[in-house]
């Protein structure tokens, strides 16, 4: 890589970076080619020369930020051997994204993705990140309990990437009750532990009604 592309890539790393904390520190409202500039202690012209447009940046900037989280977490996610540890690891994710910031720039970009069209399709792309790396979970720990082939994996892993969207946005109305709702997603995983004790008879049979339930 010569010298100048270096520097360019430095220059958009920073920008990137500049753009997150903005969004996290100022919110969307005072999110703006200056502030993202100012704090990341570049020209403001360069936002504008990297990306074209402020919205473009916050975009990248979305699609970067959700890509240094799942990589983060992705061996930790690939060692869980269960549905209760899955849920437990999530509640792990959870408190230390919401701990460095993550969960209010989150809320964020969803608060901004109605009047910036460009940051809806970029977070949905965060987030299938995210799905993917739970789906490939859920996958490998489902097919050894009662529930395989009674569950979709992948609409699954979204509703359990949703229900920890949900609980990051609700923790800042309701901190008791997010944590009453991750509670409740922890209790999920040892029903789930306590079918997998049961002798092959007895998840022969939970496998048969839960078929029979799905018709």
């Amino acid at each position: 890589m010569s010298t100048d592309t270096a520097k360019a890539q430095e220059t958009k790393t920073k920008l990137l970076e500049g753009a997150l904390r903005t969004l996290t520190e100022r919110g969307i409202a005072k999110t703006s080619a200056r502030t993202v500039a100012s704090t990341a202690g570049v020209n403001q012209a360069l936002v504008f020369y990297h990306f074209g447009s402020v919205d473009e940046l916050l975009a990248a900037a979305c699609r970067y930020g959700a890509e240094k989280a799942v990589a983060k977490y992705r061996d930790r996610l690939a060692s869980v051997d269960s549905l209760s540890e899955l849920l437990a690891v999530g509640r792990e994710i959870h408190e230390r994204e919401r701990d460095e910031g993550h969960v209010a720039l989150l809320g964020q970009l969803l608060a901004g993705a109605p009047t910036h069209p460009s940051l809806g399709p970029a977070t949905a792309a965060g987030l299938r990140l995210w799905t993917s790396e739970i789906e490939q979970v859920l996958d490998r720990v489902l097919v050894v309990t009662p529930l395989a082939g009674c569950t979709d994996p992948a609409g699954l892993a979204r509703a359990v990437a949703a229900s920890f969207v949900g609980i990051e946005l609700y923790e800042g109305v309701d901190e008791a009750g997010a944590h009453a709702a991750l509670d409740a997603l922890e209790q999920l995983g040892a029903l789930v532990a306590a079918l997998e004790s049961l002798g092959p008879v007895a998840q022969r049979a939970v496998r048969h009604q839960l078929r029979r339930v799905r018709r």
